[in-house]
């Protein structure tokens, strides 16, 4: 029987690791913080992130990495993109040299502007094999065992594969991807657009404004991607619309809230001075902006997201602006005989 380790004990991480312990693998759960590690192993249960749903015999709370890593066949990275790199280098020399590494962590890397299975490569080593998990998936559902459907990526199909076997159930069907890179995209920006969303739904602007947004936010994660090297049609499936459907409209995003509350007219230090987790797309949205201008790709609902985020424009100016935009056509392209469209 194959081992797991989980490195990151938030809420995803801890959902990940109780579906992989109830299907019977033993799999290891590993946090930083010595005080919350306690509460998991004598409690049964993550109180701080999903209170209702008890740890299965199978799995086993840690702080040590060396425990951790000495025998698993397959690590699951669930740390904010911000300390993935940290820990993936302290976990690097623990870890087997044919171990398979998972990345279930959505977000870019500040500064180098890396997706996080690069960051997860230059630390742990090319020979090393990875994958990416993506999709739309609340952790609090998928801990209870909620129907759920994710991507694995990879660039090899025998990695993608042994990942499906591993981590299917009843409730969790995960689809093959090769395209790593559209649906790291993807997975990413769709925090970006799930802020924008909460901020059309705290200005209570309606049902139209919103499936405006999620459309042409969807355009703008397809630019990107795609000026990145991933596919377009990647953006059109979990990893893409479904994500965003889900970060967008569902009452567990976090993102979402963080919009809501900008549109209601709160500021930024004000709404993170009351979380208790990390809302991804804070930190993304930046990042973005500098990739935008690194492969020339025009993101206009990452733009405004960037002022209201920074508090150099009010949520509904920065609607006014995307509103007011020279009209273009929709898809990507000047049409025939026309000239080009910037």
């Amino acid at each position: 029987m194959r081992e797991v380790t989980v490195l990151g004990a938030g809420g995803w991480g801890t959902a990940l690791a109780i579906h992989i312990g109830r299907l019977g693998t033993p799999v290891r759960l590993w946090g930083r913080n010595a005080a919350l590690v306690d509460t998991l192993r004598d409690e049964r249960r993550n109180q701080a992130y999903l209170a209702d749903v008890m740890f299965p015999p199978a799995l086993t709370p840690t702080t040590s990495l060396e425990d951790a890593l000495a025998t698993a066949d397959c690590v699951v990275s669930a740390v904010p993109s911000h300390g993935t790199r940290e820990v993936m280098r302290r976990a690097a020399p623990l870890m087997r040299p044919d171990v398979t590494i998972v990345s279930a962590t959505k977000g870019f890397e500040g500064g180098t502007l890396n997706r996080m299975s690069e960051v997860i490569q230059q630390e742990a080593g090319p020979s090393r094999s990875t994958a990416v998990l993506s999709g739309p998936s609340f952790a609090a559902e998928l801990a209870r065992g909620a129907p759920t459907a994710v991507l694995v990526a990879s660039s090899s199909p025998d990695v993608t594969f042994r990942v499906q076997e591993d981590f299917r159930s009843a409730y969790l069907r995960l689809y093959a991807s090769d395209d790593v890179v559209g649906v790291e995209v993807g997975g990413a920006m769709k925090n970006v657009i799930a802020i924008a969303a909460g901020v059309v739904e705290g200005l209570g602007l309606g049902s139209n404004a919103l499936a405006a947004l999620m459309t042409r936010g969807l355009a703008e994660i397809s630019r990107l991607a795609y000026a990145m090297g991933g596919r377009r049609e990647t953006l059109a499936g979990l990893s893409g619309l479904g994500d965003l459907i889900l970060t967008c409209t569902g009452r567990l995003s976090r993102n979402r809230h963080v919009g809501i509350e900008l549109g209601r007219g709160r500021t930024l230090p004000e709404i993170l001075a009351e979380a208790r987790t990390v809302a991804e797309g804070v930190r993304t949205t930046e990042v973005a902006l500098q990739l935008g201008r690194r492969h020339g790709v025009d993101l206009p609902i990452a733009t405004q997201m960037a002022a209201v985020l920074a508090g150099r424009t009010e949520a509904r100016v920065a609607v006014d602006e995307l509103m007011l935009r020279r009209q273009r056509p929709e898809a990507d392209g000047p049409p025939s005989g026309s000239p080009p469209v910037t």
